[in-house]
């Protein structure tokens, strides 16, 4: 890949202008991306944080990778199909390498959530693991693992908002502006901070869970709620057609389908333990 030099200011906030580039090094001749580093500083975070949390469901580091690397290698797929198959009216896909280049960027987190999703289901069946239980101990470190990973995009300056005149306004000059400085929501660090404040409220909560699969419930609504609103704000979304408005954005509305969905999942399973219809934990 070729290093994008981008040059970044947070006037508001009293950050004078400073350059950041998008190698973090070379191997042998190859870039490595400061964006793959930080994406994998994450997976080893979130591996880190279930592997604590797994304790509590008797799930050893043997069956604990058995699931997980398979989700990660499915994840990752996932969320590069989803970018490619959203992305195909613009082109730039001449083979099958092209497609699978995911060393030059282009990874959709909706695409990876849903085919991890599937692949811990599977796995857990076969791995005779209760998939609530998991997927309550596992889901809190998506947030943290995305909260890591949006400073992979801040590092290739990309996934910035509108322009703007709010005080946490960034300003930004590379390639993808032109090599003009403009001044944008660092909708990047919403993201990452909405994250970090997800995961830890969720934590705090977690002892008082009131049915298996309550955290993942609450963590996707969680993180719908937040993109869906920062999504509004971006100005490189993926969109469903050809007409550019906020809701025809896939991330707006799959945010929504998530919190909607998920909320009203978790009051209808608490109405019913308070009704006596259903046990809870």
């Amino acid at each position: 890949m070729t290093e994008r030099i981008t040059t970044i200011s947070f006037p508001g906030l009293g950050i004078d202008s400073f350059n950041v580039g998008s190698v973090a090094f070379s191997v042998f001749g190859r870039n490595i991306a400061w964006y793959a580093l930080i994406i994998t500083f994450g997976i080893v975070c979130a591996f880190a944080y279930i592997w604590w949390r797994c304790r509590e469901i008797d799930v050893n580091f043997d069956k604990l990778i058995d699931i997980g690397l398979p989700t990660v290698f499915f994840g990752i797929l996932g969320a590069r199909l989803f970018y490619v198959l959203t992305t195909l009216r613009e082109g730039g896909y001449e083979s099958i390498v092209d497609v699978f280049a995911i060393w030059e960027g282009g990874l959709a987190i909706y695409g990876g959530l849903i085919a991890g999703a599937l692949t811990v289901i599977v796995m857990t069946r076969l791995k005779r693991v209760p998939f609530m239980k998991f997927a309550d101990c596992a889901c809190p470190s998506l947030v943290l693992a995305q909260a890591i990973g949006r400073w992979g995009n801040f590092m290739n300056g990309e996934a910035f908002g509108a322009e703007t005149d709010i005080f946490c306004r960034m300003g930004i000059r590379n390639v993808l502006t032109g090599f003009q400085t403009i001044y944008v929501h660092p909708t990047f660090l919403y993201e990452s901070l909405w994250n970090i404040l997800g995961f830890t409220l969720i934590n705090l909560f977690y002892r008082h869970r009131k049915y298996d699969g309550q955290i993942f419930h609450l963590t996707f609504a969680w993180y719908g709620f937040g993109r869906m609103f920062i999504e509004i704000l971006r100005s490189d979304s993926l969109y469903i057609s050809s007409h550019h408005a906020w809701y025809t954005k896939i991330s707006v509305l799959i945010g929504f389908g998530f919190f909607v969905g998920c909320t009203a999942y978790m009051i209808y399973k608490l109405l019913r333990i308070r009704h006596g219809k259903e046990q809870g934990r």
